[in-house]
């Protein structure tokens, strides 16, 4: 199965993930998000393929969200977007995609939603 790991290796759910991907997902290709970031066209994608829109790709205890309103409800999809390009910091992560969807893996059991069920 192919994958997209967003992945920030600072991270222990991060981390957990990539270990999970590892063993169901041989075609992996991660991305350090931090170094490599998402341009916002990627970012709208990953956005519209998520229930939750772009503010489930938001880091909402990142201070850098409160300090531009985004955690506010008024925020907009737009908002949102714009600063998680300007700011990859922001992005809530791991972020997996898979054939079978795109998932914010908090907790990172999530994963296995978009993984095909094991025998």
């Amino acid at each position: 199965m192919q994958a997209t790991l967003y992945h920030n290796p600072r991270c222990g759910t991060s981390r957990k993930v990539l270990d999970i991907l590892r063993n169901e997902a041989p075609d992996l290709n991660v991305v350090d998000y931090l170094k490599t970031p998402p341009d916002r066209d990627t970012l709208l994608d990953l956005a519209n393929r998520l229930p939750t829109g772009a503010k489930g790709l938001l880091r909402t205890k990142e201070p850098l969200a409160t300090e531009l309103k985004l955690t506010e409800d008024d925020a907009t999809e737009e908002q949102i977007l714009d600063a998680l390009s300007a700011n990859p910091i922001l992005l809530n992560r791991p972020v997996v995609v898979t054939p079978l969807g795109v998932r914010v893996c908090r907790p990172a059991e999530i994963v296995r939603e978009i993984l095909p069920p094991t025998d």
